[in-house]
């Protein structure tokens, strides 16, 4: 199933895309959906089919309850370029998950915009990744168990300060801004893929790909890193894991390609579509 919050008369509201119609279901919210298939199975019915152009998709879960959990440089092709930009900041010592934490007070819809923040970002940056969403309370997940505890897949672009991020020593800043977690366009049910989902990934500004890969690419994969976070954390339906971003991010680049106002990144993923924003 392909899920999806929309607005529609000013009411947002939950829905199954059904090619150009979203046919809507009857939850006050995705986290809403999320915890109850999470207890029962989803019931079948649902409302009347409306036009997809006749509704505004907004991100599948526009206000997380919780930050966003991040993998950083976990593919090797990323890992290499991010330390030829700046050794210092991100150079791995230790083959281990590289995790950091993203804000989000409301994520940015399909078709939203990117605040450039030009009063205190000067090299603004982009990064497609395959986001995974928890479907139950997971605690000392078994390896072979890992995939039970997915609900579904969607895109998330990583949007980065770049020098806000490394002049910390530390990314949450650089990575929390108002307007920097776009997530769409919609909510892809894990039943709709093979465990682990092998899905090519990639990303277009103004047209140009500049990111190309496979998720079958992670250096630590979703399993890895389900077993080894619930060792000592609980996460809870609705949690929210971005992956990693594969290498052509704009600090890749000699010289580096930082985002603009006016420009449009697309971020792509096989089997659940292309999440297009424009930099303001």
């Amino acid at each position: 199933m392909k899920l999806v919050t929309y607005l529609q008369n000013g009411k947002e509201q939950v829905g199954l895309l059904e090619g150009e119609t979203v046919r809507p279901l009857p939850y006050d919210s995705m986290n809403a959906l999320i915890e109850t298939a999470a207890v029962k199975k989803l019931p079948s019915q649902a409302g009347e089919s409306v036009p997809l152009d006749a509704v505004r998709l907004l991100a599948p879960i526009p206000r997380p309850r919780q930050d966003v959990v991040c993998l950083g440089m976990n593919y090797h092709d990323h890992l290499k370029e991010a330390a030829q930009y700046d050794a210092a900041a991100f150079t791995k010592e230790k083959p281990v998950a590289v995790y950091f934490s993203k804000r989000v007070t409301e994520a940015v819809p399909p078709e939203g915009i990117i605040p450039s923040h030009r009063d205190l970002v000067r090299r603004l940056d982009y990064e497609v990744e395959l986001a995974i969403v928890i479907g139950k309370t997971a605690k000392d997940v078994k390896p072979e168990e890992a995939g039970d505890y997915i609900f579904g897949y969607t895109v998330l672009n990583d949007v980065s300060a770049r020098l806000l991020q490394t002049e910390h020593k530390q990314w949450y800043f650089g990575k929390s801004l108002d307007g920097f977690t776009p997530m769409g366009p919609c909510l892809v049910t894990a039943d709709e893929f093979a465990y682990p989902p092998v899905l090519d990934i990639s990303a277009k500004v103004n047209g140009e790909l500049r990111q190309s890969s496979n998720t079958g690419n992670l250096i630590n994969s979703i399993t890895d890193v389900l077993v080894e976070l619930t060792r000592g954390m609980t996460l809870l339906p609705g949690t929210i894991i971005a992956t990693g971003t594969p290498a052509g991010v704009g600090m890749g680049f000699d010289p580096p390609k930082f985002l603009k106002p006016g420009d449009v990144v697309e971020c792509t993923i096989q089997g659940i579509g292309t999440l297009r924003s424009r930099v303001e």
